[in-house]
């Protein structure tokens, strides 16, 4: 076995045996708080720019595309290079979360205390990031973990812009969940979409419907009134003003 054989053999290994480890070291990458070498020869990447080539890999691909070995042959070095870096995939993809929502959302446009506005500017902006990079639905699980300061930015944002609503803190973290819940269900909604499996369910199940209508009158009643086919109904503002309904109706109850 040659040296350089030996080399991709680890590195495969290595990637094969990728899993949780200490989460300090996680925190030590996303805070730019690792250890860096104070001799020898200045590094050639970095781990912004490791997990930026991987999230490009990912939007074209999808995250199930990225691996160690794959990111690493886009800077033409073997995957073993790429650890000096990156321990492995489970921080490279929180890396890679970092790297997109990099951009902080933008409010200053919205007047002091027009909360609505502020939170639909949020709601929207969080919404684009989830339409151009669609592996974060994967990426980002909806429980606590660790996170780095540009999603961290996100999450202060939404809870700032939430303040002029005179909810406590633990109210307002609820409704923070109930927009984040939106975005991500939408995102769900267009990464399940498909023309063609649509237009066939489409035509089995008006046929199953047409035979058992009797059965399903309210059903049948409302594909018949296009049900299916809301026209002139954006999803996200349906959603986010029913929501934000909700939450000025708790804000009038407490006052």
């Amino acid at each position: 076995m040659t040296g350089r054989n030996a080399g991709r053999n680890a590195g495969r290994n290595k990637e094969q045996q990728d899993g949780p480890r200490d989460p300090r070291t996680t925190l030590a990458l996303l805070w730019g708080e690792q250890e860096k070498p104070t001799r020898g020869p200045k590094p050639k990447l970095s781990p912004e720019r490791i997990a930026a080539a991987a999230a490009e890999l990912a939007d074209a691909e999808g995250l199930d595309a990225v691996s160690m070995s794959r990111v690493a042959a886009g800077f033409g070095v073997s995957a073993m290079a790429l650890y000096r870096y990156v321990p492995g995939k489970t921080e490279l993809v929180a890396l890679m979360v970092e790297s997109v929502l990099a951009d902080a959302p933008e409010l200053a446009g919205v007047r002091d205390g027009d909360w609505r506005s502020a939170v639909r500017a949020w709601t929207r902006q969080c919404a684009h990031v989830y339409a151009a990079h669609p592996w974060l639905l994967g990426a980002i699980a909806m429980r606590r973990r660790l996170m780095g300061p540009c999603e961290l930015r996100w999450l202060d944002t939404a809870l700032a812009a939430l303040e002029p609503t005179g909810l406590g803190a633990a109210q307002r973290h609820q409704v923070f969940l109930l927009l984040i819940g939106l975005v991500r269900n939408l995102a769900q909604q267009r990464g399940d979409y498909d023309a063609e499996e649509d237009a066939e369910w489409d035509r089995l199940s008006g046929e199953l419907l047409a035979r058992h209508a009797d059965r399903f009158p309210a059903l049948t009643k409302a594909i018949a009134e296009g049900v299916f086919d809301p026209a002139g109904i954006d999803p996200l503002d349906f959603g986010l003003d029913r929501i934000l309904d909700g939450v000025e109706a708790l804000v009038a109850g407490r006052e």
